[in-house]
């Protein structure tokens, strides 16, 4: 393989879960990183905002990703 080769990083995220579909705010962010191989979320907390609606919390997302 040449020194170009695509490697692979870990990467953890602190997502702020808004409206709309859940897998599509995960994929957004995580296009930012580079191309997701395989991703969780480890950790789901209540938004510090107590008007932030149902859906408000913030997710820990982990990620593997080829850079």
């Amino acid at each position: 393989m040449s020194s170009s080769a695509l490697s692979l990083r870990p990467v953890t995220l602190r997502l702020p879960r808004g409206p709309g579909s859940l897998l599509v705010q995960i994929e957004t962010a995580l296009a930012a990183e580079g191309q997701p191989l395989r991703w969780a979320i480890v950790a789901v907390e209540p938004a510090a905002d107590p008007q932030a609606g149902p859906g408000g919390a913030v997710l820990t997302i982990e990620a593997v990703v080829l850079a």
